[in-house]
């Protein structure tokens, strides 16, 4: 191995060496916190190599872990926990604390290395669909699974209003300026990107930012301990609209109106990067910025300002100047900043950025290796080919799959193994990393790991024994029945087999869309509806089998992921299920014979299946919305604890459902939420039913309008409950699993 060696590759990449050389105190917390009972069997040394490399072998006592850097070891660590001790770590929480008591030798030296310099992990909108009220424990939590996976490149948004209003203060502005622009916790990601402006639930409270900027304090030590580099939020550009009569002079635009918001939210003012007072705010953010956190926990900047908002001007000497302005203001701030940017921009708004725009917006940051373009949606859109590997600039190689925190089940596993292989190898291909970019981090595990597995291997991952592992570590019972193995061999040569172009990511379960007449079955796109495979040998198969390996082996009633997995399952059959129900009820109220008794009829099976769903939902801890609302009221505090924790509960609700005051994004960042579907969904789908039936009764005309109306009105007095003062609302799992997924079967198979 060779160390100086590895240290300059890793300078030429930007990470900087300070993660490979603060020492691996922090590798040896985090087999204290995940194998405490043989964290002192573990040794772990920095060693001269390649980056990113390992050595596993056996040692007296123990195992002994060499790296070449701090993430190495955390990855090492991963790779003996998993191939070896035959335990994992988990969303739904880490097994890892289980291996055998006698730790199993590894025989033979184990090497592992990076193909990517870069691993990186989340999307903006993550900090909201996801992470918008978790505490340090849930971090904690995440952030080791991050660390054993190999990520070295983790975004880092989590208390940035503290240091935007401190800089906003510095340029003059009120705090009631301030306040006019922020929005509330639950929809912050689409402040910093620009797109809204101000808050329709109430104005930010100063203890959410403070206690936000106190978490970051935490993560970021915790990132850096485990030898990531956090990527830092950066001053975009955007700001308060009082900021133009404070600078007259100065060069401040009108953004784009976003999504069918009112003026009065979106239309961002924009100060141009080229105007001196760019640079000045800048310098003052990043100044203060290092001040709360250290000058060199990183040089990486997360700074996207086209994020589905239209630049002021389509020139390319415009974008040019754009994008120049803004990284000369970073470097003027930080010498060796490097400009992170998502790059969702070119997909979304593909007509606009053509090849003669992005390579000016791109060339306008001097060196390639001065930027990282994040090619947000590569594993069903990728932009690199199309850009000339976005002209010579760094770029990862990066899988969303997930919008808005949707889990219906879908992945495509071979694209995750041979696409980054493909681009990596490209001719003139400047990708230097793998990451995962979804907008929610819910369910679909195995799409996310296999690809930062895929990481750590140059030659594509083989699905059928990657998956036959994946599952033996998610039901670690001795013997593992084989029908566990065969429903996760039918789900991965089906469901996660998704060749369809036209359905490359979650599917939205039609139950979760405000009801209407048209519209709602077989969607495309990136919110896909409809089914690219056959339930009944697939998703019924895989049920099936998984209850017979329950039958076959008890214990497996007590693993968390296994319960998780048969309840995610039979989500997935009522969600289908449902679509047939629907179409029924459409031709029957589209018949011309048919009676407002028919209707009635036609719709109660599909009220009956929420029912049934809210009843399966509620018996697994991890599909609560009372969780949801837990989280966003435990941050209230104060003497005014009580207003603040219903605003709080407000944004949260505000967000699954109408996702705007008057339903601009009505049911985007829908979730198959016990509580959710019994309080929510069901009375939507009862009102329409009723609606069909009285129109059918009276003779009148379908009114899609009257219909949109009657939802909203149910959307907005919704929002404004406060859970468990309703009938029925329950804090916490109720119910058997294995009863209610029995009944489900014999009902709905």
């Amino acid at each position: 191995m060779y160390l100086r060696k590895g240290l300059l590759a890793l300078l030429a990449f930007g990470l900087g060496t300070a993660t490979a050389s603060e020492g691996l105190q922090g590798i040896y917390a985090l087999a204290s916190r995940q194998v405490p009972n043989h964290a002192h069997a573990f040794s772990f040394s920095l060693a001269d190599g390649q980056p990113d490399a390992f050595e596993i072998s056996d040692a007296r006592g123990g195992i002994h872990i060499e790296c070449t850097t701090v993430s190495a070891c955390a990855r090492g660590l991963y790779t003996y926990l998993t191939q070896h001790g035959g335990v994992d770590i988990w969303w739904t929480g880490s097994r890892l604390s289980e291996l055998p008591l006698i730790l199993p030798k590894v025989g033979k030296t184990v090497k592992g290395q990076a193909i990517v310099p870069y691993r990186y992990h989340f999307n903006t909108v993550t900090f909201d669909y996801t992470a918008a009220f978790w505490d340090f424990e849930q971090w904690e939590l995440e952030l080791d699974w991050l660390a054993l996976r190999g990520v070295n490149l983790p975004l880092a948004w989590v208390g940035y209003e503290r240091v935007l209003i401190d800089t906003f203060r510095d340029a003059g502005l009120s705090d009631a300026d301030i306040s006019d622009f922020l929005s509330g916790p639950a929809f912050q990601a689409w402040n910093r990107f620009g797109n809204i402006q101000g808050s329709w639930g109430g104005a930010l409270p100063t203890a959410w930012v403070d206690d936000q900027f106190a978490l970051q304090k935490r993560i970021l030590a915790r990132m850096t301990e485990l030898g990531m580099t956090p990527a830092l939020p950066a001053f975009t550009g955007f700001v308060p609209r009082a900021l133009a009569a404070l600078y007259p002079n100065a060069s401040i635009v009108p953004g784009s109106q976003w999504s069918g918001f009112p003026a009065a939210l979106t239309e961002d003012a924009f100060l141009e990067p080229f105007d001196p007072l760019f640079a000045t705010l800048q310098q003052s953010f990043i100044a203060k910025q290092q001040a709360a956190y250290g000058a060199n926990v990183s040089h990486v900047y997360t700074l996207d300002q086209y994020n589905e908002n239209d630049p002021f001007s389509g020139t390319t000497d415009y974008l040019r100047s754009v994008s120049a302005g803004t990284f000369a203001s970073l470097r003027a701030a930080d010498p060796d900043a490097v400009w992170l940017m998502q790059g969702w921009l070119f997909f979304s708004s593909a007509t606009f950025w053509t090849n003669e725009r992005v390579e000016a917006y791109l060339g306008g940051v001097p060196e390639n290796d001065s930027m990282i373009v994040l090619d947000l949606y590569t594993e069903a859109a990728p932009q690199w080919n199309r850009t000339s590997s976005y002209f010579g600039k760094q770029w990862v190689w990066c899988e969303l799959h997930d919008y808005g925190g949707n889990i219906g089940l879908e992945g495509n596993l071979d694209e995750l193994t041979h696409g980054p292989l493909a681009a990596l190898s490209s001719p003139g291909s400047s990708m230097k990393g793998i990451g995962l970019t979804m907008e929610g981090q819910e369910g679909n595990e195995i799409v996310y790991d296999i690809l930062l597995d895929q990481a750590w291997s140059s030659s594509p991952l083989d699905i059928t024994s990657y998956v036959n592992g994946w599952v033996s570590r998610r039901y670690p019972v001795k013997p593992l029945p084989q029908a566990a193995q065969d429903a996760w061999k039918i789900l991965s040569t089906t469901v996660y087999n998704n060749q369809d172009p036209n359905t490359q990511a979650t599917i939205k379960s039609i139950y979760e869309l405000a009801p209407a007449l048209t519209g709602m079955t077989n969607r495309t796109g990136h919110h896909p509806t409809s089914v690219p495979y056959d339930t009944n040998t697939s998703i019924l198969a895989a049920l099936k089998l998984l209850l017979k390996a329950k039958t076959q082996h008890p214990t497996l009633t007590t693993v968390p992921e296994f319960a998780y997995d048969v309840v995610d399952v039979a989500r997935q059959l009522l969600s289908n299920r449902f679509i047939d129900l629907y179409n029924t009820l459409v031709t029957t109220y589209n018949s011309s014979t048919s009676t407002a008794h028919a209707v009635s009829a036609a719709g109660r099976p599909l009220l009956t299946l929420l029912s049934d769903l809210d009843t399966l939902l509620y018996t697994n801890e991890h599909f609560l919305l009372s969780s949801w609302i837990a989280d966003a009221r435990k941050w209230a505090h104060g003497a005014d604890a009580k207003a603040y924790g219903a605003y709080l509960e407000y944004n949260a609700r505000n967000q699954i459902t109408l996702w705007g005051p008057d339903g601009e994004i009505n049911d985007y960042a829908s979730k198959a939420w016990a509580g959710l579907v019994g309080t929510y969904y069901k009375p939507r789908w009862a009102a329409f039913v009723d609606y069909l039936a009285e129109s059918k009764r009276t003779g009148s005309a379908y009114n899609a309008t009257t219909v949109k109306n009657s939802m909203l009105a149910i959307g907005e007095a919704w929002g404004n409950k406060t859970w468990g003062t309703g009938v029925g609302e329950h804090w916490g799992v109720q119910g058997d699993t294995w009863e209610v997924v029995g009944k489900i079967v014999q009902v709905y198979a």
